[in-house]
């Protein structure tokens, strides 16, 4: 294992971020003193360069160490800068200690906004402009790079927010990286988070593995944002509402306001279109749903010029 990070490392010595000594790591962490949160990948924790810069340092577990996840994201994240998309500064390879380190983000990531239970949540128009930044970062991903990185693992938990809202595509653990021209992925398991995962992935009969995977995630994200809860509650009041999207699918195509809070008609244009945008972002083929520059295209729009979608067959 050890070899083969250090392989790719020597391969990649043109474009890489700095290398940082396990000490080093320890110092600009003050020993590890204060955890950020913690994942299947490792724990983060906060960190200080000697220029005075915070900055994220992300360890990696043991378990999950075979090298391949801090391969991808050394070598998705290494090479790109956009403003929508997490900076990889430097990294850490000290035998089975693999350490990353990223651009601190003030505001932590998208989930504790849209699911939290305070009312000083952010404005429509902030949220708006966050999904915006989103979708640039995926469209930037899919098509601005001379590889094309598809993410895989699309969710509110891996958007990070600056100290301006500004949001930031990030975890590249599950990343793919391709050739601009291949248009078809070949993968040998399912990779991603339940709730989130394009039907493809499951099932091979539905068409086959492309960039319209993170499509279909950002789709379940933009639900999770319009409804601010997750898009299934099991303690939702009427069973009718435990599956968010086809209760608000039926609502939107009746033409019915949306009321899930007090909005005024501006917000509640902004509403449908993000929930339009979603419903095509989720249809069910790969080949139904549209790419991130049509996406983004759709949201710049206005409301009264997008169609309606066909109801997507939940499965």
């Amino acid at each position: 294992m050890d070899d083969m990070i250090e392989n790719f490392l020597q391969s990649q010595n043109n474009l890489m971020p700095i290398r940082y000594s396990y000490s080093e790591i320890k110092r600009m962490t003050e020993g590890f003193k204060n955890k950020l949160g913690q994942g299947g990948y490792g724990s983060v924790f906060k960190g200080k360069l000697r220029s005075g810069q915070f900055v994220a340092v992300k360890l990696l577990n043991k378990s999950k160490a075979n090298g391949q996840d801090f391969i991808n994201e050394v070598a998705t994240i290494g090479r790109i800068h956009h403003v929508n998309v997490v900076r990889l500064i430097g990294f850490c390879v000290k035998g089975s200690k693999q350490a990353l380190v990223y651009d601190f983000m003030q505001n932590g990531s998208l989930d504790k906004i849209i699911f939290s239970t305070e009312s000083n949540t952010l404005s429509w128009q902030k949220m708006f402009e966050i999904t915006l930044g989103v979708a640039r970062g995926i469209e930037y991903l899919h098509r601005g790079c001379e590889m094309q990185i598809l993410h895989f693992d699309i969710k509110p938990h891996n958007i990070l927010l600056d100290e301006n809202f500004i949001p930031k595509v990030s975890d590249f653990g599950l990343a793919k990286l391709y050739s601009v021209d291949d248009s078809i992925v070949s993968l040998t398991a399912a990779r991603g988070t339940l709730g989130y995962m394009a039907p493809e992935l499951f099932y091979k009969n539905i068409g086959s593995i492309s960039y319209k995977a993170d499509v279909y995630s950002f789709g379940m994200m933009l639900m999770e944002i319009v409804g601010r809860r997750k898009n299934v509650n099991v303690s939702a009041e009427h069973s009718s509402q435990i599956y968010f999207p086809s209760w608000i699918y039926d609502r939107l195509e009746e033409g019915d306001n949306i009321e899930l809070r007090d909005v005024t008609e501006n917000e509640n244009k902004i509403m449908r279109k993000m929930l339009i945008v979603a419903f095509w972002c989720i249809q069910m083929k790969p080949t139904d749903r549209p790419s991130m520059s049509k996406v983004l295209k759709m949201l710049e729009s206005e409301v009264e010029l997008l169609e309606m979608p066909p109801k997507p067959a939940f499965s």
